[in-house]
């Protein structure tokens, strides 16, 4: 067997590459923004899958050079807490080199001091432009590559083109190829088939335009399937929706327009995603579950926060006004939506046309959970609040500006789905409620200074049982 064989076997044995890492990985993990277990001392790591996507080169005997991809599952082990997994699977792609360029200094993640890899460097591979074209061109040629499965539409994938990492992401990270294609690498990774590949390919099936159909994406078949990452068309020249409301703002432009053309926007997605999945009925013990558990994050963020104490009897009336109607007998049409729809997940062309992406979902929430048909006004109500911290935001506060931003964006949804969604009052308000509930307890934990705008609507939708 020759030697370059033999390394790559031993990069796949967990008992010597993990344990070679283990002391890296422990120091830069709880640094990374999509790292979600920060706050809880990691106890330990164990290996899910190891590929080499590059082969780590070995020309001679004690003199390696050369450059390494290295593809790895990673299950990392902390205490657990309420609502957080003690051992989250993340996925890491780790560059590998003798030694690390000035340019790829701020990639870098340690020096390997025994293992496999001992006397190399690892780094984040995807800053490497090699390395994160080399993902490219594993697209224009789908296969299985280890633990790994490569899959694309039926469209020809370009070659040659430069990438770019984009640095705004919290919770992925996101690859441009040459303002053509990006690409979405999920972190945290959980079983199943993530919603931001589902959703976009179901939406693409019923021809429905708003939303950037998948090109080609890649899944770990064992153990499997688990989405690794979705390449997208790169809407070159769009706009973020939260941007241009904050720059409408600033300038005091009327913004009722762009709300009334979202709306559209929003109720065509719906109705495809209505087509072309099922549409449960929430009937009577799942609306009374439904509000159960709204009432159960009321009262722990409550306990988390103690502003929204006084608030709590009046906020919960909204829930209770749900439970009460689904006692009574009431239905409600549930079905896929988007899960996590606000201002900053919506792009407008210069054409005015808007689209909506970003279908993970809340990534904090387990993904069954997140896979789960929901009453449309979850995104109604997501994007409402969206309005209002677009306008909470700027200085001074202009109600008026938020007001007529829902009240066009309802309008627009009615116009375009036949359903407005004011006209179930009971249900909007309690996805309202139960959104500005979960952004107290954000803002509380990770924006104080942010917590004024969520309290404020708490204020608000608590008045309304008076």
């Amino acid at each position: 067997m020759s030697e370059a064989a033999s390394t790559r076997v031993a990069l796949a044995d967990s008992t010597t590459l993990l344990p070679s890492l283990a002391p890296l990985l422990h120091e830069w993990l709880p640094r990374q923004r999509w790292f979600a277990g920060k706050g809880r001392p990691i106890t330990a790591f164990s290996l899910v899958s190891a590929t080499e996507m590059l082969p780590v080169d070995t020309c001679s005997v004690g003199a390696r050079t050369g450059t390494g991809l290295l593809h790895l599952l990673v299950r990392v082990h902390q205490p657990s807490m309420p609502a957080q997994s003690p051992d989250d699977c993340y996925q890491l792609l780790l560059g590998v080199r003798s030694a690390l360029p000035p340019r790829l200094a701020p990639a870098l993640i340690g020096h390997v001091a025994k293992g496999p890899l001992a006397g190399r460097t690892v780094y984040e591979g995807l800053h490497d432009p090699r390395l994160a074209e080399l993902l490219l061109e594993r697209f224009r040629t789908p296969g299985t590559l280890g633990a790994l499965r490569f899959d694309r539409g039926g469209t020809p994938i370009a070659a040659g083109l430069a990438p770019r990492v984009l640095d705004t992401e919290q919770s992925n990270t996101s690859l441009v190829y040459g303002n053509a294609y990006i690409l979405k690498i999920f972190r945290r990774i959980f079983p199943g088939t993530n919603p931001d590949l589902e959703l976009p390919l179901a939406l693409a099936r019923e021809g429905c335009g708003r939303v950037p159909a998948p090109v080609a994406w890649f899944e770990a078949t064992a153990p499997g399937p688990l989405t690794l990452g979705v390449l997208q068309p790169f809407l070159r020249g769009a706009e973020d929706g939260w941007q241009l409301a904050l720059r409408a703002l600033a300038s005091g432009h009327d913004f009722t327009v762009e709300a009334h053309a979202l709306g559209r926007a929003t109720a065509e997605v719906h109705t495809a995603l209505a087509t072309a999945l099922p549409t449960p009925a929430l009937r009577r013990s799942q609306t009374e579950h439904l509000a159960a558990a709204m009432v159960q994050r009321l009262e722990a963020a409550a306990q988390a926060v103690p502003a929204l104490m006084p608030y709590v009897p009046g906020l919960r009336t909204a829930f209770d006004a749900v439970a009460a109607l689904g006692h009574r007998g009431h239905n409600w049409v549930t079905q896929r939506v988007h899960g996590d729809l606000h201002l900053g997940q919506t792009l407008r062309a210069a054409d005015g046309f808007w689209s909506l992406i970003d279908f993970e979902g809340e990534p904090a929430r387990p993904l069954p959970e997140r896979r789960r048909p929901q009453p449309p006004v979850r995104d109604i109500a997501g994007m409402l609040r969206s309005f209002d911290y677009a306008a909470r935001s700027h200085r001074p506060w202009n109600a008026e500006w938020a007001a007529h931003c829902r009240t066009a964006y309802c309008e627009g949804y009615a116009k375009a789905s036949g359903v407005d969604p004011r006209s179930e009052p009971e249900l909007l308000r309690a996805h309202e409620t139960d959104k500005a509930v979960y952004e107290v307890l954000y803002e509380a934990r990770h924006r104080p200074d942010w917590l004024p705008v969520p309290m404020a609507a708490i204020q608000r939708l608590a008045a309304v049982a008076r």
